[in-house]
């Protein structure tokens, strides 16, 4: 069972049966075989590839999916993407939103094959890591697929094609395979200014290293903002304080709750370079372990950080 293509509104489907299905989209090149779209690699161990195609994905799986691919693609790229899929798209579809463009071609190609490979088809052709502009953000979208995809038994693999591997039994159990640090990063909108500094230290699952790199992205906004040399709370008590000027305003600085406002966001800062900065760049690693969740926790607070900084004013001569 497949759905009906999404019109307009996005709760608009239900679902069909179809009957006999044909399997056009194996004659448009060998690429669109299983074999060649599907590896073989399970988590643990090989797996072998099956010789008949994937059975057809729920709707919720395809819906899923296409709603991340659509972040990654422009709409302009879409004809080009859908057209190995061997559907065409009319003038009214084509003022869909991008996931819905997607959804409605795959639930198009789906029904009519009655297997999974459309949706195969259009994942490795997104994934193609070409398409992305760092290693980094691939695996981001990767993580985001693998905790759908898992639950069908598959897997973006490296290269962007997807592999065979063992289904998981539960949502959790995806996530947790799916190395899900890096979609919850995307869930907690994490600044990109964060990223850009820690993320090789994420890419190695390395959290101790990676809290130090993320609050020197704050002091490095910092100091890139003022032109104030420094670090750490030093920096902050040259730049934030209100006894400074303040050099980075934050809000008018008028009324009471303003320069209350002004001095906690100072305070949180130096907070963050004691707390997290100070212990990682001088503490054994095995002496000060950094979780999962407290990378998270962090990151969360540098990103708020990194926002008020993108919004304050900087006062000259202040």
């Amino acid at each position: 069972m497949v759905t009906r293509p999404v019109g307009r509104h996005p709760n608009s489907y239900t679902l069909r049966k179809y009957g006999p299905y044909g399997s056009d989209l194996a004659q448009h090149g060998r690429d669109a075989s299983p074999s060649a779209l599907v590896g073989a690699v399970s988590e643990n161990r090989r797996m072998p590839t099956p010789r008949t195609p994937p059975p057809e994905f729920s709707a919720s799986s395809v819906e899923m999916v296409c709603r991340v691919l659509g972040e990654v693609v422009t709409g302009a790229q879409i004809p080009n993407l859908i057209a190995p899929l061997n559907v065409r798209e009319s003038a009214i579809e084509k003022q869909n939103t991008k996931w819905k463009r997607l959804f409605n071609a795959v639930a198009t190609a789906q029904n009519k094959q009655g297997d999974g490979r459309p949706l195969i088809r259009l994942i490795t052709e997104v994934m193609n890591p070409v398409r992305f502009k760092s290693g980094a953000d691939f695996d981001m979208t990767a993580s985001l697929l693998d905790e759908r995809l898992l639950l069908s038994g598959f897997h973006v693999a490296q290269d962007g094609k997807l592999e065979r591997v063992r289904a998981s039994a539960t949502i959790d159990e995806a996530q947790r395979r799916a190395d899900d640090l890096r979609a919850e990063l995307l869930r907690r909108q994490i600044h990109p200014d964060v990223l850009r500094f820690c993320q090789v230290e994420l890419l190695q699952r390395n959290y101790f290293h990676a809290v130090l790199e993320g609050c020197k992205s704050v002091a490095a906004k910092l100091r890139s903002i003022t032109g104030v040399e420094g670090d750490g709370a030093p920096l902050v008590d040259k730049t934030c304080s209100l006894s400074s000027g303040p050099r980075v305003a934050f809000n008018d600085l008028v009324t009471e709750w303003e320069q209350s406002e002004q001095t906690g966001l100072a305070l949180l800062m130096k907070g963050m370079f004691s707390t997290y900065r100070n212990p990682s760049a001088h503490a054994p690693k095995v002496h000060w372990a950094t979780s999962r969740a407290d990378a998270l926790d962090m990151f969360t607070i540098a990103s708020m950080l990194h926002r008020r900084l993108d919004e304050a004013v900087v006062r000259e001569g202040a």
